[in-house]
């Protein structure tokens, strides 16, 4: 039996490490895996020795052999897209309405953008959206199709907030699918679980962190403000 040891970078959260074993266990003579989900760290046993090429042509593209273990990212660095996203929708709000100054039309312009950045990120791989968003989100943990059909109900919102065609009803949806996914987040920054999130789909490498919670409670206090 041959044991082999060696790092795989891309690795963020336990789906991660699913995939990762799913597609080497499809190499002809692997036994077991294991991974360590925060180093990267493999550990490969198989009846034959397993070649760098054979390793690399398994993993996903998503995924890579490094020489050495993987250093973690620090938390700021990892969150710094989800802030210069934060920050240039404020700056895109601030400018329009630079004027007038109106506080309803500067969070119903927000809450647009917020909406359709938010979504566009998520199309751009709906099965990876999908998969991690289910592993916090409650209703999409219940019902898998949720998770589809989450960045469509996004951009709907977005381009009802954009149009102005803001009713009671497109308000009470915003609370509701937000405060769904809030009590998620929530209950994932108690448990102080290691997930990633999903916010920016499955594209950023983004933590779960406080960050997220504030990020949907602007939100909500937003929605509520308007429908009160």
């Amino acid at each position: 039996m041959h044991k082999q040891s060696f790092y795989i970078s891309g690795i963020t959260c336990a789906n991660c490490v699913k995939a990762v074993t799913k597609a080497l266990e499809t190499i002809d003579g692997v036994s077991s895996i294991s991974i360590d989900q925060k180093s990267g760290k493999t550990i490969l046993q198989a009846n034959r020795s397993i070649s760098e090429k054979e390793l690399e042509n398994a993993l996903p593209k998503k995924y890579a052999l490094v020489p050495q273990e993987v250093q973690p990212t620090s938390k700021l660095k990892q969150l710094f897209p989800l802030f210069l996203i934060f920050g240039f929708m404020l700056l895109t709000v601030f400018s329009v309405h630079l004027e007038t100054q109106q506080t309803n039309a500067m969070m119903l312009d927000f809450m647009a953008l917020f909406f359709m950045v938010f979504s566009f990120f998520k199309f751009l791989d709906l099965k990876g959206f999908q998969a991690v968003f289910k592993t916090y989100d409650p209703l999409a943990a219940a019902v898998p199709i949720y998770g589809w059909l989450y960045p469509f109900i996004e951009l709907t919102l977005g381009i009802c907030y954009l149009i102005d065609f803001v009713s009671p009803s497109v308000l009470i949806i915003t609370v509701i699918v937000l405060g769904i996914t809030t009590v998620g987040v929530l209950r994932v920054l108690l448990q102080k679980r290691n997930i990633k999130c999903a916010c920016l789909g499955s594209v950023l490498n983004l933590p779960m962190t406080e960050a997220t919670f504030i990020e949907n409670a602007i939100m909500l206090v937003m929605a509520g403000s308007l429908l009160a």
